[in-house]
């Protein structure tokens, strides 16, 4: 009996193209080492089997998250083996791996985001044609701004980005799609990299898809997520990952007192749970609560004669 992985990529309709890939590359893994040996077919593979290979991965010194969304992985496609009569039962059921906590993307500071938005470093405005800076600049702000995953911002088009009304519309995981605002100065950038950057950087597109692509790479192809590393590793003046900049946008939402089911719709988090898990209310704003509303945390007149 094949693994039919191919199979099985094709059905995760729902999925997008980075989840795809991850998913074929977590089962492909397991398939590997069940070939040594192990197992020749998924009918052969049992729960025991599965529980022994995330051991395995545990000794290799996989972090729990690793081994966890592999665990993911391995019991979306038994269940979809299972569903389709490739194998008579599902062996991943009951299969599981502690959730791991994970540590959440940190919160970056004012001058952090200044030098990332505003004040860029003299080696980058020097080396950087006006083009490049004003695509950086758009990628910058919707990223902050707007709060977008790289792949959401990666698969924009022209016609999803709104400049007059503010808004920018997005597919977001499983094909869902939602509207949000974009601020003042990320409407003005997107504008700038529309009327005077794409069409420079346009004229090198080398790839059919890139003609519907919002932003492009130097070689003229639609932006990646790789790509947008490279942009905020050159821009920003501490190491900073793509994702950081989506934290800050929600942390700073809540801290200015925003609902959190607000925030939950502008991240497009399906689950509630994950945008409390996700963002996270700063010391600075339990202070601020504290003060404002405990009786015994005001400050109370001293007492005359003291």
């Amino acid at each position: 009996m094949a693994w039919s992985l191919d199979e099985f990529e094709r059905s995760l309709t729902a999925a997008s193209d980075n989840t795809r890939a991850a998913y074929r590359r977590d089962v492909e893994s397991f398939v590997e080492w069940c070939e040594r040996g192990v197992a020749e077919s998924p009918a052969a593979v049992d729960r025991r089997l599965l529980r022994r290979y995330l051991s395995f991965l545990h000794t290799l010194g996989r972090s729990r998250k690793t081994i966890a969304r592999q665990a993911s992985a391995l019991r979306k496609y038994f269940a979809w083996l299972a569903r389709t009569g490739a194998i008579p039962a599902d062996p991943s059921v009951g299969v599981s791996v502690p959730a791991d906590a994970g540590r959440l993307p940190r919160v970056l500071k004012a001058d952090e985001l200044a030098t990332l938005l505003d004040e860029p470093p003299a080696r980058v405005v020097d080396a950087d044609p006006e083009h490049v800076r004003l695509r950086d600049d758009a990628v910058l702000e919707l990223l902050y701004g707007s709060g977008l995953r790289v792949g959401e911002l990666c698969g924009l088009a022209p016609a999803d980005v709104d400049v007059r009304a503010r808004t920018v519309t997005v597919w977001g995981k499983g094909g869902k799609q939602r509207r949000v605002p974009i601020s003042e100065p990320c409407a003005d950038a997107v504008r700038g990299w529309l009327e005077r950057g794409r069409p420079a950087m346009a004229e090198a597109i080398a790839d059919p898809d890139a003609e519907g692509a919002l932003f492009l790479n130097a070689r003229g192809h639609r932006l990646s997520p790789r790509d947008c590393r490279r942009i905020v590793d050159r821009r920003s003046s501490s190491p900073t990952h793509p994702h950081a900049l989506r934290h800050t946008f929600a942390t700073h939402l809540l801290d200015g007192g925003a609902d959190l089911r607000a925030v939950q719709e502008l991240l497009g988090h399906a689950d509630l749970a994950t945008t409390q898990r996700y963002t996270h209310v700063s010391k600075e704003r339990l202070r601020a609560v504290y003060e404002a509303t405990h009786p015994r945390a005001r400050s109370r007149p001293e007492p005359e004669g003291s």
